[in-house]
């Protein structure tokens, strides 16, 4: 009996499961996203999706690919519900186009489709369009957006005027704005007791959408879509030097708490750092991976010129993926104990030919 045909057991895994039940797991945040902040979201996955499917389905095309096969993967889909997810849910049109372009066709098609991409493609289209259009994309309404859903489609798509006091700064915005205003500067916690803007401990609103991330986050734990290692280890390092920073001068660093429940830390940790393509595979390397992930966002959250970090600090990390995967790769279990031994063996016949 051959000992390598055993009856291995295979789950029953897919392109098309994981990532229906990834848009599954993204439905808590988007209820509550469209609870709180409006309709208008649902005007940007529309055309994240149908801009998506249509970039897809060209270069498919154009590459000789199958496209009817290769559009059911629904990972198109995912890329544009994140982006729709991380862009302002007010801004125009196209800008979410043009971020779905850089997704589709440069980062992902581009480099061979589903499988190439050496960056995340969603993080890609955030953080070309933050660095070309930094004021659109500073642009997020206020909790409690009371227009209709047609005057918010209108405003999306430009046949009305764009009108500021619809929008507000962010929690993490606010803050890194405060820090450099002398008049706030030694007042932090004061800031952070404001409801209006930060509820509880968070940020107003936010906190709750974040909530729902994670819910979806373990969501995808409990499927095995993802393992724990880039979650975990993204949560612990951010926390960790959070916390650090808290304790050392709490009048200018903001509590772990706040950092983790407000902007894109929960929907990075579970749905961004952890895409299997971009990341790691070994476990090892998945832990560092997302430590790395979560103490570059820190740092560029609180020092950096940017209120979120969590785009850069992914695709930074996506640049190291592959030295990490390198270096992490577990042993073979028989091949590297037998080794010597042909060595020695080899050497034996070598010196009995000889004369």
């Amino acid at each position: 009996m051959n000992p390598f045909s055993a009856p291995y057991l295979h789950r029953p895994t897919s392109v098309n499961r994981s990532m229906n039940l990834v848009l599954v797991a993204l439905l808590p945040g988007i209820l509550v996203y469209l609870t709180l902040f409006g309709s208008a979201l649902i005007v940007q996955i529309f055309i994240a999706s149908v801009s998506a499917l249509f970039f897809e389905a060209l270069l498919l095309y154009w590459r000789g690919r199958p496209v009817r096969e290769r559009l059911s993967d629904h990972s198109a889909l995912v890329t544009a519900w994140l982006i729709a997810l991380t862009f302002p849910p007010l801004s125009p049109w196209w800008l979410t186009v043009i971020g779905v372009f850089f997704a589709i066709v440069v980062a992902k098609q581009l480099y061979g489709g589903l499988g190439q991409n050496p960056f995340n493609p969603a993080m890609i289209a955030f953080a070309v369009c933050i660095i070309a259009f930094p004021a659109l994309m500073s642009q997020w309404p206020a909790q409690g957006l009371n227009l209709p859903f047609r005057e918010q489609a209108e405003i999306i798509f430009g046949l009305a005027p764009r009108l500021d006091a619809l929008t507000s700064a962010t929690p993490l915005d606010a803050i890194k704005t405060a820090l450099k205003t002398d008049a706030l500067y030694d007042n932090l916690q004061k800031l952070l007791m404001n409801q209006n803007l930060y509820g509880t401990f968070a940020g107003r609103g936010w906190e709750w959408v974040t909530t729902a991330y994670l819910c979806g986050g373990v969501f995808l734990l409990i499927m095995g879509v993802i393992t724990w290692h880039v979650p975990v280890a993204f949560i612990v390092s951010m926390s960790a030097i959070a916390f650090i920073c808290w304790l050392i001068e709490p009048s200018r660093f903001a509590n772990p708490l706040f950092h983790l429940f407000s902007g894109g830390a929960m929907l990075g940790a579970f749905f961004i750092a952890t895409d299997p393509v971009s990341g790691c595979a070994t476990p090892r390397g998945k832990l560092i991976f997302g430590a790395g992930a979560g103490l570059l966002a820190y740092l560029i959250r609180v020092f950096g010129s940017f209120p979120d970090g969590i785009a850069f600090s992914v695709l930074i990390m996506n640049m190291t993926a592959p030295l990490l995967d390198l270096y992490c790769q577990p042993k073979v279990f028989g091949a590297l104990p037998s080794m010597p031994v042909k060595k020695d063996l080899a050497a034996k016949v070598k010196e009995e030919e000889s004369p």
